[in-house]
């Protein structure tokens, strides 16, 4: 398969997969709004759900790929491959970008009434020193709420093993498929709980429109360089692809070539 008929290919499976992920995304802010009350703890729980599970099925789909096309399919290449294909995919999608959105939206800055409550004085006595001391600290923890959160580094022990699970299953089980929608659906809510974890500010209307693009970004590029790009780094140019999927929304990852259909028959 020639550069140019991959490059068809993706632009192709892109913008088939767009509607769907239109739809997760707009899952995504009814998640968040059923889950806006569950406050920092919550959401964080969320998030050690869905973003762990997101890492094993991206290390499924390429770990699999990886054994399936590739020619040196030793379990130390397979592993590295799958680790970072899977734990830097679902740290874009479910941290980076959520991230950088939350922080261009402003959904990180304290709602207006939350910041005239910490305007307020705490006691009547308070002398400039005290208040300047509170207002540092409550400037320090500002800055400490909005630090990126990386899951493989402050989880280590919940998504350093789902990727090496992920991998284990596909080693075992290369040709285990899982819906397409499953992923998105995963995924979508993974980048929801984490800008539930920092969010600060109400969701009105028009945040809900710039939550609706972050989402649709976060699922949409990471998932099909996942699903679709990453793998196809695997074939080879002896090997055609089947074509586009004709229902993006039931598919299942790995997308099968047809060398690997007139093999299965």
């Amino acid at each position: 398969m020639s550069v140019k008929e991959k490059t068809k290919h993706i632009l192709v499976e892109l913008k088939g997969h767009a509607p769907f992920t239109m739809l997760g995304a707009f899952l995504g802010i009814v998640f968040m709004l059923a889950f806006r009350n569950v406050g920092a703890t919550g959401s964080g729980a969320l998030f050690a759900v869905f973003h762990p599970s997101h890492v094993v099925l991206s290390a499924m789909v390429t770990a699999s790929m990886f054994k399936v096309h590739a020619a040196k399919k030793h379990f130390v290449f397979m592993l590295i491959v799958g680790y970072l294909g899977s734990v830097g995919i679902a740290t874009l999608s479910d941290i980076i970008i959520p991230h950088i959105g939350s922080e261009l939206l402003g959904l990180n800055a304290p709602a207006h009434a939350e910041l005239h409550r910490h305007e307020a004085p705490s006691q009547v006595g308070d002398s400039p020193s005290n208040a300047h001391e509170d207002h540092e600290g409550s400037e320090h923890e500002e800055r400490r709420e909005h630090k990126i959160h990386l899951g493989f580094i402050e989880e280590w022990y919940l998504v350093n093993p789902a990727a090496i699970f992920g991998v284990l299953i596909a080693y075992l089980l290369p040709h285990t498929k899982f819906p397409h929608a499953g992923h998105v659906l995963i995924s979508t809510w993974a980048s929801s709980s984490y800008m539930l974890m920092n969010i600060q500010s109400d969701i009105t209307i028009a945040a809900a429109f710039g939550i609706f693009a972050t989402l649709f970004l976060a699922t949409w590029l990471p998932c099909c360089i996942s699903d679709i790009i990453f793998p196809l780094l695997f074939v080879g140019s002896d090997v055609e692809l089947a074509g586009p999927c004709p229902v993006h929304s039931r598919h299942s990852h790995p997308h099968i070539c047809k060398e690997e259909e007139s093999q299965e028959r």
